[in-house]
């Protein structure tokens, strides 16, 4: 590995692209510090700067063949980096959505204002929803089982509209946490409704 040391990126890039691991592992060693602190500004987390470390080298390794010795190997493991990072984001949204289009239907189809004979999931869900402190069950009825906006239920209870929003998240996390048939049936029914 000391045998190239001194090499410049251009000639450890290029003995790379011939499989010389004593290469890539000083690539990795010259980058990865550098790499880890800009990562580590965007995630936060150093568990998440690992994961994306080490994706990113697999990735380098495995497209050795293709990259161009001429080009800066920096730029190359700065674009790989950005696109692991949007790639996370991107799956964080994604979920978000899903969770909160799940949560949207679960609260559509259980309405505690119909007549309609309720199952044991249904009285479950609705045991849950009533632990909730009395201030934070109102906007979760009123939001999630009226469907009324943030600024209609901040106006009704004379509260911010930010209030509003901190009910309701609160609120999801509780009934996340102690109704654990919620989600698997949330998503039955959401296949449901929209593979049917």
């Amino acid at each position: 590995m000391s045998d190239y040391s001194k090499h410049t990126d251009q000639e450890l890039v290029s003995l790379l692209r011939d499989g010389n691991y004593a290469a890539f592992e000083i690539i990795y060693s010259n980058h990865k510090t550098k790499i880890a602190q800009r990562l580590f500004r965007l995630l936060k987390s150093w568990d998440l700067v690992e994961d994306v470390l080490q994706e990113l080298f697999i990735r380098l390794w495995k497209n050795r063949e293709i990259i161009d010795a001429e080009k800066s190997i920096e730029a190359y493991l700065s674009r790989i980096a950005t696109n692991l990072v949007n790639d996370y984001f991107r799956g964080i949204a994604k979920d978000q959505k899903l969770a909160e289009e799940l949560w949207r239907r679960v609260s559509e189809l259980y309405n505690p204002f119909d007549d309609i004979p309720q199952t044991k999931a249904d009285h479950e869900l609705f045991r849950v929803i009533e632990k909730l402190p009395e201030q934070r069950k109102k906007v979760f009825l009123l939001c999630k089982m009226e469907r009324k906006s943030y600024a209609e239920v901040s106006k009704l209870l004379q509260i911010s509209e930010a209030a509003v929003n901190d009910h309701i998240t609160k609120a999801n996390r509780f009934l996340k946490d102690n109704y654990d048939k919620a989600i698997p049936f949330a998503v039955v029914l959401f296949l449901y409704h929209f593979l049917d």
